[in-house]
């Protein structure tokens, strides 16, 4: 399989190093200093593209693949008041689009065992609930995406809870995320419910990127000659 990697910096060279040894080739690299090779003619030669950029340009980034006609794999965070959009594009353009806040097999393992979790403890309203990631000091969005949809898979169980708020308060309507930055963190993410009696917490820790690149290309052999919107429960059959 040809991959166009859209975003070259440590998670795209990472990707590189595990695509190769999985047997694939990587057909076009594109970064900040060769965007004029962005072009339908380089990217078309691929069979999927894996974009890891940042907030401001991944929406565009994931349009263009659509409208190329290229299925595309997003792993950026911070643009998703604009998936709904993306969604909508891909549609109109019977086109493959599969973005998530994390590739990392465990971690998406863990989604499953929050919202689990989540439906449990909206049965008991004497536990407020917090949470907590930590990520090293070049990762631009805060809270994290994996944090965001921790946050939103937790409220969509818990009658009792509304919203979340970074850095905000316990209180019985509220999820508080506190958003840190350490260097040399990959990102560990930590969900909290207290009680006068006691405290439930439930920990995922990364160790390295590895599983992040890992599943990004799994992902991109999953969309590889299928047509629509794809999450990682499908990829991994959750």
């Amino acid at each position: 399989m040809n991959i166009a990697l859209i975003g070259y910096g440590k998670m795209g060279k990472m990707i590189e190093t595990i695509a190769v040894e999985k047997g694939h080739q990587i057909s076009l690299k594109i970064d900040v200093d060769n965007l004029s090779d962005f072009t339908h003619e380089n990217l078309t030669k691929a069979d999927v593209a894996i974009e890891f950029t940042n907030p401001e340009t991944a929406f565009a980034n994931v349009v263009r693949c659509i409208e190329y006609g290229v299925p595309v794999v997003s792993g950026s965070t911070g643009w998703y008041n604009r998936l709904e959009e993306a969604k909508r594009i891909c549609a109109e353009h019977s086109g493959t689009m599969l973005c998530a806040s994390n590739f990392s097999l465990g971690v998406n393992i863990f989604f499953e065992i929050n919202r689990q979790l989540a439906r449990i403890m909206n049965h008991f309203p004497d536990y407020s609930i917090e949470m907590e990631e930590t990520h090293h000091t070049q990762k631009l969005d805060a809270p994290s995406g994996t944090a965001i949809t921790l946050a939103e898979d937790a409220i969509n169980e818990i009658s009792r809870i509304k919203n979340w708020e970074l850095n905000g308060d316990t209180n019985t309507n509220t999820l508080p995320i506190r958003a840190i930055r350490r260097n040399s963190v990959p990102g560990t993410h930590q969900i909290k419910y207290s009680s006068e009696i006691d405290d439930i917490e439930i920990i995922h820790t990364a160790h390295n990127r590895k599983g992040f690149a890992l599943g990004a290309v799994i992902a991109a052999e999953y969309i590889h000659n299928k047509k629509g919107v794809f999450s990682m429960t499908d990829v991994l059959e959750i």
